[in-house]
């Protein structure tokens, strides 16, 4: 294959049906893995079922509700370990990423080993987001990048595409942390590592269906993590 989509879900199974067959109509050699936390609505059964009778959809189911961090890293280990994939994107399943961008990051990673889809690279780019919520995170945005050093306009961003090295290369193993530090935490290793990232601008839409996961906790640990990052990157605990 020459793509797979790696997708956490909690509660969507309003949403994955939609997403999953709008992936799978685009005219590209793509795969989807939903990775599935038991959730109550019944979305990992339902994408078991589907995976039945479609070859390029993928589940994994985990016990309970631990994060999306975790939910990615198990993704991409399964696919390092069970596919040929030479590309491995990330994108959230409520459609506030567009799947009809995947192209673009195709078009763009050959020039790149990491391409990330910015709200923030060319102006602001979020529809129907509260005003609290915008400043938080262009706020949370230019925190990480002042305090780390990292040249990203978005590096809370969840819409990226990974070359399979990049992934290969990465201590997934060590990284722990959820939510926005996750992202923040994958991007500093991709950078520190000195491996090409693009940030690509993309139209970000907030969910029409279902709720958001983000909580204070969330934020909270990512404001914590850019300071561990820094001091271990001072300490030469990150190459």
């Amino acid at each position: 294959m020459e793509a797979l989509v790696v997708i956490p879900t909690y509660n969507e199974r309003e949403n994955i049906e939609h997403l999953a067959a709008e992936l799978l109509t685009l005219p590209l050699d793509l795969h989807v893995l939903v990775v599935d936390d038991n959730s109550p609505d019944g979305t990992g059964r339902f994408v078991e079922e589907w995976s039945k009778r479609e070859p390029r959809v993928h589940v994994l189911h985990r016990p309970g509700k631990l994060g999306l961090g975790g939910a990615y890293i198990l993704g991409f280990k399964w696919a390092l370990a069970n596919t040929d994939a030479k590309y491995l994107f990330e994108m959230d399943a409520d459609f506030s990423h567009d799947p009809q961008a995947i192209p673009r990051f195709l078009e763009l990673i050959p020039e790149a080993d990491l391409v990330v889809g910015s709200r923030y690279v060319k102006g602001v780019t979020v529809v129907n987001w509260p005003l609290s919520r915008l400043f938080l995170s262009v706020g949370a945005n230019v925190y990480t990048r002042i305090i780390t050093g990292m040249p990203l306009h978005d590096a809370t961003a969840g819409f990226k595409c990974f070359r399979r090295a990049v992934l290969e290369a990465l201590p997934l193993d060590r990284i722990k942390s959820d939510g926005y530090s996750f992202q923040i935490e994958m991007h500093f290793h991709v950078w520190k590592r000195g491996f090409r990232i693009v940030e690509m601008p993309i139209i970000f839409t907030d969910r029409l269906v279902g709720q958001s996961k983000m909580s204070r906790r969330i934020v909270w640990e990512a404001a914590f993590m850019v300071w561990k990052l820094r001091l271990a990157s001072i300490m030469k605990k990150i190459p």
